[in-house]
C-alpha cells in the first residue's frame, strides 16, 4: 500500500499529495506518552521528556531532603536526582527491587528519574481526547497532573513534570 502512495505522490497525483498533508496535519494533533505502572494506577509523561528508561540500581541517599527524594545517582557524570512517585503521590515509599524502573525525564534544564513499577506501552492520542482533571479539593495532590486520558478502558493519569517539584525540590534539581 505505501508502494502505491508512494508511486502516486510522485506522479504529481493530487491524491497523492492531499494524503502527505493530510497525515502532517493529523500528527500536529496527536500527543505520544510513555504509559507506566504504580500499583494499580496507570501514569503517563509526554514521550518527548523522555530520555531514557533504566532498571534501579544502587543509588546515594541525600540527608534532609524529602522522603519522596529517594537519592540521586551517576548517570555518564550527570547527578540526577530521583523521585519516587508512589511516595509523591501520598502511597508510601517503594520497595525497590531489580524489577522496577527509572524513567530518566527532562524537567526544565536538568534531568529527573521517576522511580516506577514499570513501564506499560508508548500510546499515542488525540490532544482533544485528553480530559481535564476534576478540582475536588484546594491542594489535592491533582497539581501533579496534567490530565486524564481513556485507553482500553483504562484511565491513565498524565503527569504535569514542572509542578511534580515544588520550590525546594527544583533547588534540588539544579
Amino acid at each position: 500500500m505505501s508502494i502505491e502512495v508512494s508511486a502516486a505522490a510522485s506522479e504529481g497525483d493530487k491524491f497523492g499529495q492531499m494524503s502527505a498533508a493530510g497525515a502532517g496535519s493529523a500528527a500536529e494533533k496527536s500527543t505520544e506518552f510513555i504509559s507506566f505502572a504504580i500499583g494499580d494506577d496507570q501514569y503517563g509523561v509526554d514521550i518527548m521528556a523522555v530520555r531514557e528508561i533504566k532498571g534501579w540500581t544502587a543509588i546515594t541517599h541525600l540527608p534532609k531532603q524529602p522522603d519522596y527524594v529517594r537519592g540521586v545517582l551517576n548517570l555518564r557524570g550527570v547527578i540526577v536526582p530521583i523521585i519516587d512517585l508512589r511516595c509523591r503521590f501520598g502511597q508510601g515509599l517503594t520497595e525497590a527491587t531489580p524489577m522496577h524502573i527509572v524513567i530518566i525525564v527532562q524537567i526544565g534544564a536538568r534531568q529527573v528519574g521517576l522511580l516506577a513499577d514499570r513501564v506499560l506501552d508508548i500510546v499515542s492520542q488525540d490532544a482533544s481526547q485528553i480530559q481535564p482533571v476534576p478540582k475536588i479539593a484546594q491542594g489535592s495532590r491533582t497539581d501533579f497532573l496534567s490530565g486524564l486520558v481513556t485507553v482500553d478502558d483504562a484511565m491513565i493519569a498524565l503527569i504535569d513534570l514542572p509542578n511534580l517539584l515544588n520550590s525546594r525540590d527544583a533547588e534540588l534539581a539544579n
